[in-house]
């Protein structure tokens, strides 16, 4: 019997019964007798060495993101460790390879007190956020980064996806594209659909009907992403520009222009949203939307300190969004004959 089956055996918030097996002042008499009968019937003992733990400081934070091989994850890490080193704290990375069950498990481990809080950026198959609601219930400081819980009330560190999605899109069509395609990830995350969204508006405002066709829901299945993506250049309608919505995408599209013997930019344009230091060696130079990384750590990692040492918990609770930047470059600018 754990915390959270009690809680659902008496049909209360989790919550509620932690704070009332706490004695907080917040319950009333009447809840706490019930909550503290029904755990002496179904034999729930409260665990002293993690409820001490809890109260006492590990000097530690963890960083939960979805991947490692990805140029944007680096700075951030490197952003958040400028700061943890400044507070004398040390970081622990967790990786959930995009899977949502390992994010699960990682957000239970780090309930026991291992970690005074937790900066996380989630995976692409997250649609349940059941267990990141556990870690505010138990009371633990998170921040969320890039990839957000809408639903969870936690800080929040962003860029203006919806607006670069606009800016991309928009940057294809001055440089002649009519027939652009957006290449996205999970739907259920929010970079994702806001960058979509602006992608769709762009369209709008230029006076170009958007194509389902040209949406393609890519996952993090490599092959069947490049099978996709050949699919869509060998249709009788082929795009002329390419938004890819993270750099991945924009590498295999790369990779299947060379099959199929396309040439970038003379046959299709190509955007995305990329750190990637190589994007200006690529054959030809790729033109990125560019995020500020190592900002986003270092803001993130500010705000979470600050609600480990119990100071401005309220405004805190707003989205910080910074602001990216279009480079462009070789693959969308037109080669003269």
């Amino acid at each position: 019997m754990n915390l959270k089956e009690l809680a659902k055996a008496l049909n209360l918030s989790f919550s509620t019964v932690s704070k009332a097996l706490r004695d907080s002042h917040e319950i009333s008499i009447a809840t706490k007798n019930r909550v503290l009968a029904k755990a002496k019937e179904l034999n729930y003992q409260v665990n002293p060495q993690a409820s001490s733990l809890r109260k006492q400081k590990s000097k530690t934070i963890a960083v939960v993101i979805p991947e490692v091989v990805n140029d944007f994850f680096g700075p951030v890490i490197n952003g958040i460790e400028s700061i943890a080193q400044e507070k004398g704290y040390h970081v622990l990375i967790y990786l959930t390879h995009e899977d949502m069950q390992k994010e699960v498990a990682i957000t239970k481990l780090l309930q026991n007190g291992r970690v005074d809080g937790i900066m996380m950026s989630l995976s692409e198959e997250t649609s349940d956020t059941t267990h990141l609601q556990a870690l505010r219930e138990n009371e633990i400081p998170l921040v969320f980064f890039d990839r957000i819980a809408e639903d969870i009330d936690a800080p929040k560190v962003t860029t203006d996806d919806y607006n670069c999605g606009i800016k991309a899109t928009e940057h294809l069509i001055e440089n002649g594209c009519t027939r652009i395609a957006f290449l996205s990830i999970a739907p259920n995350l929010s970079i994702s659909n806001k960058r979509m969204n602006g992608y769709l508006d762009a369209l709008k405002k230029h006076n170009i009907t958007p194509d389902n066709s040209l949406i393609l829901a890519c996952t993090g299945d490599e092959a069947k992403n490049k099978t996709l993506i050949q699919q869509l250049f060998k249709s009788k309608n082929r795009p002329d520009g390419i938004f890819a919505s993270v750099e991945k995408l924009a590498i295999a599209t790369y990779e299947i222009c060379a099959e199929l013997t396309l040439t970038i930019p003379r046959d299709v344009k190509v955007i995305c949203f990329s750190n990637m230091q190589t994007a200006a060696l690529l054959n030809p130079s790729l033109s990125t939307i560019t995020q500020p990384a190592y900002e986003m750590g270092r803001e993130g990692a500010a705000i979470l300190f600050k609600l480990v040492e119990k100071k401005g918990h309220h405004f805190l609770l707003e989205n910080t969004v910074l602001n990216s930047a279009l480079v462009a470059r070789n693959s969308t600018f037109s080669q003269p004959a």
